[in-house]
């Protein structure tokens, strides 16, 4: 249990919207709806009253949309965490997107005609909590490297003639700025790269879009059955497991098995498969995130004979996935979020090719 109560606003212009998400968290002994509105207007004139810890945010709002609001919130200083509650359309995983790098915590998707409040339920309050778990400015501690923080790349490397070596990276809240950071710090040329995220349906593509367009290789969302090259990093659907299976190479495999850890797409199911496919050309990465999703499938690939890699607490907004790969061992190093990239450069040339 919680040692106090998470108490929620929700801020959402849509009332059947606003009734599903209160009855869907009055269900949480350790999570209070304190409050709701109908606008950022109203929103600003209620946390002040209600000193809420948490706020649900809609992305399309009349007389002020949520990205501005949530500008606005952080230019007054604000550390109240926001989590994005969106119908991810392109042009409302755009907005999601922005509003990530302004700060928000996490997205979800808003029910819609191909899904229901049952299908967020078994989310929000999960996220709800990690939210307000998150490291935020004005903690102590080093803060989260951000995306904007450009590191020179090292210098592209030459591929080499069969190699089997194979990058895997898992991250959850946090993760995409994290990912924003990192992945553009990789050169091109590398074995390839195979990204979860624990991300909804319809926004990894948009992440996936904007991370190609800052990295100096290509990065785009995984289609099943595509064979892996070097130089190409692939992010897991929303909504889809990713495993890596061994086929004339490494190829990818998408399944809508049930959720693990309540996530789909899973860490442990894309570290566990490239345990069983490449075993010790696997060079695995655990970034920021809440639970301990990663740490089993770290574990095999540790046992593999592949090297692991965890980010620091010091970086993370949540130390909850590395911390759990901690637990059972499985991590060789662990490494604030802006030394992983040349740990990564590091760990490759220490697998067989």
């Amino acid at each position: 249990m919680a040692s106090k109560t998470i108490k929620v606003l929700i801020v959402d212009d849509s009332a059947l919207v606003r009734k599903m998400i209160t009855d869907t968290l009055q269900l949480d002994p350790e999570i209070e709806v304190v409050g709701v509105a109908n606008d950022p207007l109203i929103a600003m004139e209620k946390i002040p009253r209600l000193k809420p810890d948490v706020l649900t945010l809609d992305m399309l709002m009349p007389r002020m949309d949520g990205l501005t609001f949530l500008r606005k919130l952080r230019s007054e200083n604000s550390t109240l965490p926001v989590v994005v509650i969106s119908s991810l359309t392109q042009q409302g995983s755009q907005l999601a997107l922005d509003a990530l790098e302004a700060g928000a915590q996490e997205v979800l998707a808003k029910p819609d005609g191909q899904s229901s409040i049952g299908a967020l339920a078994g989310k929000l309050a999960f996220y709800i909590k990690a939210a307000y778990r998150a490291r935020r400015p004005g903690q102590s501690g080093k803060q989260p490297v951000r995306a904007a923080s450009v590191m020179t790349p090292a210098r592209p490397v030459s591929p080499v003639l069969g190699d089997r070596r194979l990058i895997v990276i898992g991250s959850s809240t946090g993760g995409v700025e994290a990912l924003r950071y990192l992945l553009p710090a990789l050169p091109d040329q590398l074995p390839p790269i195979v990204v979860v995220q624990h991300i909804p349906a319809y926004f990894s593509k948009a992440v996936a879009n904007r991370i190609n367009a800052l990295a100096p290789y290509e990065v785009r969302e995984a289609v099943d059955g595509e064979l892996l090259r070097p130089g190409l990093c692939l992010l897991a659907p929303g909504d889809y497991h990713l495993m890596i299976v061994k086929d004339n190479g490494y190829r990818t495999r998408l399944l809508q098995t049930p959720p693990v850890h309540h996530c789909r797409p899973a860490v442990d199911i894309l570290f566990r498969s490239a345990a069983s496919a490449a075993g010790p050309h696997v060079l695995a990465v655990l970034l920021t995130g809440m639970g301990s999703d990663g740490a089993l499938g770290m574990q095999a690939i540790q046992q593999a004979g592949g090297h692991t890699l965890a980010e620091a607490e010091e970086t993370c907004v949540i130390f909850g996935m590395p911390r759990a790969a901690l637990e059972l061992n499985a991590v060789d190093r662990c490494l604030p979020l802006d030394q992983i990239p040349q740990a990564i450069m590091d760990g490759l040339s220490r697998l067989r090719a």
